[in-house]
């Protein structure tokens, strides 16, 4: 009997490379597995590297939102398989890479352990995850700030632009 069907989003993000190619490959893999079902895909939005080394290039980010039987672990197990199929090392934290797939929230779940975190540690302060994902999901409440994505972009958006004080 197969387990019941639950939605995940699902962060992509690439800055070295055929960017677009490697975003698309990862969203064919996906597409490719049985147990999942992609019901969205956000435009590719190209951003600023935030954090990390200097000099890297510009990233090509989007979101996912998947209709899935795996669960969470196997799922971050499955992004984490793409990932490596796309080039990916882990040489620098927040340094440039081919591609990154990060799973940002699983319906109904919530883990805290060395491997996941759900939901993806700060996913509500991130506008170049958000953006994508306000794309996708603009009325999707986000866990942590109880807002809707559309209206915590608006907030970060304020805020990054000097309009009001962070609360």
């Amino acid at each position: 009997m197969s387990s019941p069907r639950r939605r995940a989003w699902i962060a992509l993000g690439s800055n070295l490379g055929p960017r677009e190619e490697l975003l698309a490959a990862a969203v064919a893999g996906l597409r490719a597995e049985r147990e999942i079902e992609v019901e969205a895909v956000s435009p590719w939005m190209e951003t600023e590297p935030v954090g990390g080394p200097q000099g890297q290039g510009p990233y090509l980010n989007g979101a996912l939102r998947v209709a899935t039987s795996l669960s969470p672990e196997a799922l971050l197990a499955l992004l984490q398989r793409l990932e490596q199929a796309g080039g990916r090392t882990r040489e620098v934290v927040h340094g440039p890479r081919r591609l990154d797939l990060d799973l940002l929230l699983y319906e109904g779940e919530t883990r805290a352990s060395d491997a996941l975190h759900l939901p993806h540690p700060g996913l509500e302060e991130r506008l170049f995850v958000l953006e994508p994902l306000r794309a996708i999901d603009a009325s999707l409440v986000l866990p942590g700030c109880r807002r809707t994505v559309a209206a915590r972009c608006l907030e970060i958006d304020a805020i990054l632009r000097g309009r009001v004080g962070c609360s």
